[in-house]
């Protein structure tokens, strides 16, 4: 186990104090001397992701891994180690241009949003010796920081990989068999700089870059090494974060902390007041990487969505800003390559080991191919999250676009009607009892 260090001395007494017993507290408290730019605990976060465009990832945009020609394509590292450098860059280029633009924040603002959580890679920042990833997201970045200001939205930056991997998922950059993150003290090192340099560059633009996420999806589960590590880069995330400008003052920024998969009770004393101040605990919540999970009936997928408000709201309460912040009112993996690229669905059976449930016809691909009565539980499904995610601090769904998977596009969700163009313009308000 590596020994680390606090990057912020007014941490140093961290260890000792987080898990202390303390009485609920008030929101006032969790943003102690600070100002965020978003009332977060008094007003609910409503929000979408931008996935896979600063992070590509083979479901989200499947013709620019199909267009390579080559199956051992599976991620933005093996994109740019696989192909003509040249042709890379230039398809990139071409879906950074054309796949998130100005209006995309103006349409998320019209339907009722308040914030976008925009993934980015290390690598944007820092390509090591050996890694073959291309640059060019940082200009885009900073174009919709801009944008969202245009448009009155709040933006999470999020850190959506890190070197070594942190998950071993394609969507952190490189796919692997296990992380890589928590292993060399190096790979800390450089996503620590990585967070100093996004805090420093967005420290004055909190208005619009109202939170940075230090890491998503770190992977709690494969070991107590990854959970160790983790802890103690929230708490040096903490320091980058809140004290950018290199003495005691503290910046308006808001630190988001994923759960690393572990159950909220995991958490409970983490960062909290009075020590700590803006933090928010960042839970994602799906319903199809489970065998067990995918196989239920629609009924029984509402009723798991229904069963998280309590736990939800009484973390939100007693410890930390609580938001969901992935989640899809899909429940299957039958998109094409949600489960990696060239690898099959648990729903239909195709997945390795996998028990069938049924076909995969009429539940992904294009919206116009759903029927109605689908239409209608991708709406229950929908507002019965939305319901539960509010009694805690809110929800970012994931994500805004697709170009294969409308069932977990919100953007095709308001064209086809199963998400509401006001997202408190509810059908079924009873629908978790």
């Amino acid at each position: 186990m590596h020994a680390f260090r606090l990057v912020a001395s007014a941490l140093c007494i961290a260890f000792s104090i987080t898990h202390a017993a303390s009485a609920p507290h008030n929101q006032t408290k969790r943003a102690g001397n600070i100002s965020p730019s978003f009332p977060y605990g008094s007003e609910k976060v409503r929000g979408v992701n931008l996935g896979g465009w600063l992070v590509l990832e083979p479901w989200i945009t499947p013709s620019l891994f199909d267009d390579t020609g080559n199956n051992a394509i599976i991620d933005e590292w093996t994109f740019g180690q696989m192909q003509d450098r040249g042709t890379a860059q230039a398809a990139l280029r071409k879906h950074w241009d054309t796949f998130i633009t100005e209006q995309d924040f103006a349409d998320i603002a019209a339907a009722g949003l308040n914030h976008v959580r925009l993934p980015i890679g290390y690598w944007a920042w820092d390509v090591g010796s050996g890694e073959p990833y291309i640059q060019g997201q940082l200009p885009y970045l900073r174009k919709a920081i801009t944008w969202a200001s245009n448009h009155g939205l709040k933006v999470i930056i999020d850190l959506h990989g890190a070197p070594g991997s942190q998950n071993g998922f394609d969507n952190s950059g490189q796919k692997l068999s296990s992380p890589g993150w928590q292993t060399k003290q190096s790979n800390i090192d450089r996503t620590n700089a990585v967070i100093k340099r996004i805090a420093s560059e967005f420290a004055s633009q909190y208005q619009t870059a109202a939170a940075i996420e230090a890491l998503n999806e770190p992977a709690g589960f494969y070991d107590q090494q990854v959970l160790d590590t983790v802890k103690q880069y929230y708490l040096d995330s903490y320091g980058n974060i809140r004290y950018p400008y290199g003495n005691a003052q503290q910046s308006n920024t808001v630190e988001v902390i994923h759960d690393a998969f572990q159950d909220l009770t995991y958490w409970s004393g983490w960062e909290r007041p009075p020590q700590f101040q803006g933090v928010i605990l960042d839970k994602h919540i799906y319903q199809m990487f489970d065998q067990g999970v995918v196989s239920q009936t629609d009924d029984q997928h509402i009723k798991t969505a229904c069963n998280y408000g309590d736990s939800l709201s009484n973390f939100n309460a007693n410890d930390l800003w609580t938001v969901v912040g992935e989640w899809t009112q899909a429940m299957t993996d039958c998109a094409k390559y949600l489960n990696g690229r060239g690898v099959g669905a648990r729903y239909d059976g195709s997945f390795s080991g996998s028990t069938k449930v049924g076909s995969c016809n009429g539940k992904t691909g294009a919206g116009s191919s759903f029927s109605s009565g689908y239409k209608t539980f991708l709406r229950k499904a929908w507002e019965a999250q939305v319901i539960t995610f509010e009694k805690a601090s809110g929800w970012v769904q994931w994500t805004w676009k697709a170009e294969e998977a409308d069932d977990w596009s919100y953007q095709a969700g308001l064209e086809g009607g199963w998400i509401p163009w006001d997202p408190t313009d509810l059908k079924y308000p009873g629908i978790c009892g």
